[in-house]
């Protein structure tokens, strides 16, 4: 395998190991993709953006931690 080819590999178990992590394993693929291409549209600037960014870097703090919360629970704390 060419390292191109292993950092490819690496990035998509990543991503995927991302939609299990926020609990989307089991959600229709359209619906994962059209949120998605409306993530892409939000301005990296703006207060949006930060907002979804702080609440993923939450998000991975509480995995970091081995926080036994659920979900649910710490999502209500974000927002």
């Amino acid at each position: 395998m060419t390292a191109e080819r292993k950092r490819e590999a690496r990035q998509t178990f990543l991503l995927g190991a991302i939609v299990v992590r926020a609990g989307l394993s089991n959600a229709d693929r359209a619906f994962l993709l059209g949120g998605l291409i409306e993530l892409a549209s939000v301005d990296p600037g703006s207060s949006e953006h930060r907002r979804l960014r702080d609440i993923g870097e939450e998000a991975f703090k509480v995995a970091q931690r081995g926080d036994g919360s659920s979900r649910r629970t710490r999502i209500a704390e974000w927002g």
